[in-house]
């Protein structure tokens, strides 16, 4: 278990420059999730936990992967930020527009916390490799309890690229930390790579081939 004064210094380098795009990684999850309840007509509540779940689901997995404490434990702002965006969904979504909505969002949070959970692990010293699963992880995991909650296929289950988006985020990541780049850049830098794959999928159904099927002998 790693000590809180021991997190506090291992984050320094993450956390000054970082901060903002955490809270939009969570606010844009928590988003996806109240829309999924949303469009099964559930009541403002069902909205909030939807959104925490799917918010906080992510890197919640990471923390207790990685031996630290729970981010939203110790910060209850994330919380808020989850149950505000709750909040905003059933005051301005419209049915008409919802399921985009969902999507879109969805593929900004896959690479801004593909990144996010990319950074946090690099900052706490991992290697380069256990820094992209917790990024994959941090990113997906939120998305698969939000869709089993619903009710609907998991984002593992789909033909269409997903989860590949948030490891193209964490390996970019990585490698331009690698390469010398400060936090910030190498963020900028990798989330748009994510988000650009993701957007091609929903626009232009690009998936990766699947595992041919047997040949039956005559």
């Amino acid at each position: 278990m790693i000590e809180a004064p021991i997190l506090q210094t291992l984050s320094e380098p993450l956390l000054p420059n970082l901060y903002l795009l955490d809270y939009a990684g969570v606010a844009v999850f928590a988003a996806t999730g109240a829309l999924a309840a949303a469009r099964e007509k559930h009541d403002l509540v069902t909205l909030g936990f939807f959104a925490a779940i799917t918010g906080v689901g992510g890197g919640t997995l990471r923390d207790v992967m990685l031996d630290v404490p729970v981010f939203w434990v110790i910060d209850w702002k994330y919380i808020a930020v989850c149950l505000l965006a709750a909040l905003g969904v059933w005051v301005i979504g419209r049915p008409e527009w919802r399921f985009r909505a969902l999507l879109w969002l969805d593929a900004i949070g896959l690479a801004a916390y593909g990144v996010m959970g990319a950074a946090k692990a690099e900052a706490l010293g991992a290697s380069p490799l256990i820094c992209i699963v917790m990024g994959t992880v941090t990113a997906c995991f939120g998305g698969i309890v939000r869709d089993l909650l619903a009710g609907q296929p998991s984002i593992l289950l789909r033909r269409e690229i997903t989860v590949t988006a948030a490891i193209l985020a964490a390996v970019a990541y990585v490698a331009f930390k690698l390469l010398g780049l400060g936090n910030v850049a190498a963020a900028l830098l990798a989330m748009p790579l994510g988000f650009a794959l993701r957007a091609g999928a929903l626009a232009w159904g690009w998936s990766l081939p699947s595992f041919p099927a047997r040949v039956r002998a005559p």
